[in-house]
């Protein structure tokens, strides 16, 4: 794989990675890693800002929003960003179509960075859910001990259940309305297999919500659920814009990058 050369003004080429994942940090830590990369091109890291002290990826880095589809748009274009990869979360829906947007407008290529979903296998036991309200509702016909593993932001959704017990693990602390039996464990991942197991069994989960986040990092919970015969709550993804080109690993994204940005892999 070659990248193109650096001009005598500096990098070829501007790379705005809509961030947050482990596959956007990756990805960041390739294109800094290789001198080839790092001659030729200059990488912008955005983060939401969600989280109180992010760890940061190589390269520049800018927290918060940019104020819709124009205001991405013509950040894009005061900053002369050739290429924009979205490797936001899955459920991070807004910005996807954010960034499908901003390029139409702009005529820059946008890369989705997308993980592949989970499928259940093998003695799993999954009941799916089209977003959270839906997963609420099925919720205390599953279990009455649940581990929700669904993000902070989201246990308004759960917020009106008073006959389950959640326990729920975080970086920061929950804010909003929250379940009124609520546990939080504050802890930064990923965690392995033996941290769910034990985790698990000390709080004698007998459900685990999850969104279909994909990927290995927080796959552990799944399979200890497997092991231990507990139900799993899955949340399905959301849908998303259909015009990026889309990678599911990041030595696709570094090959997309090297071609010059292909419609398809």
């Amino acid at each position: 794989m070659s990248a193109e050369p650096a001009t005598a003004a500096g990098p070829a080429r501007h790379v705005l990675i809509l961030g947050g994942t482990t596959e956007a940090r990756r990805l960041a830590e390739a294109l800094a890693g290789d001198p080839a990369y790092v001659s030729s091109y200059r990488v912008t890291n955005s983060l939401a800002g969600r989280v109180g002290s992010p760890v940061l990826p190589p390269g520049e880095t800018r927290i918060g929003g940019f104020g819709g589809v124009e205001g991405l748009a013509g950040w894009i274009t005061a900053h002369g960003v050739t290429h924009v990869v979205d490797a936001t979360h899955p459920f991070a829906e807004r910005m996807s179509f954010h960034a499908a947007g901003a390029a139409a407008l702009t005529g820059v290529p946008v890369l989705a960075l997308r993980r592949p979903g989970w499928s259940p296998g093998p003695g799993d036991d999954w009941t799916f859910a089209d977003d959270l309200t839906a997963a609420a509702a099925v919720l205390p016909s599953l279990g009455g001990r649940a581990f929700l593993t669904t993000g902070r932001t989201g246990l308004r959704a759960f917020a009106h259940l008073t006959g389950t017990w959640f326990l729920v693990r975080s970086v920061d602390p929950p804010e909003g309305p929250v379940p009124p039996r609520l546990e939080t464990v504050l802890a930064r991942g990923p965690f392995g297999l033996e941290q769910e197991r034990e985790l698990m069994a000390r709080h004698r989960i007998d459900v685990l919500v999850t969104k279909d986040s994909g990927g290995d990092a927080t796959a552990p919970k799944l399979t200890a659920a497997r092991e231990a015969g507990i139900p799993v709550l899955v949340v399905r993804r959301p849908a998303v814009p259909e015009g990026p080109a889309l990678a599911e690993s990041v030595e696709a994204a570094l090959r997309w990058l090297a071609d010059g940005a292909p419609r398809t892999l």
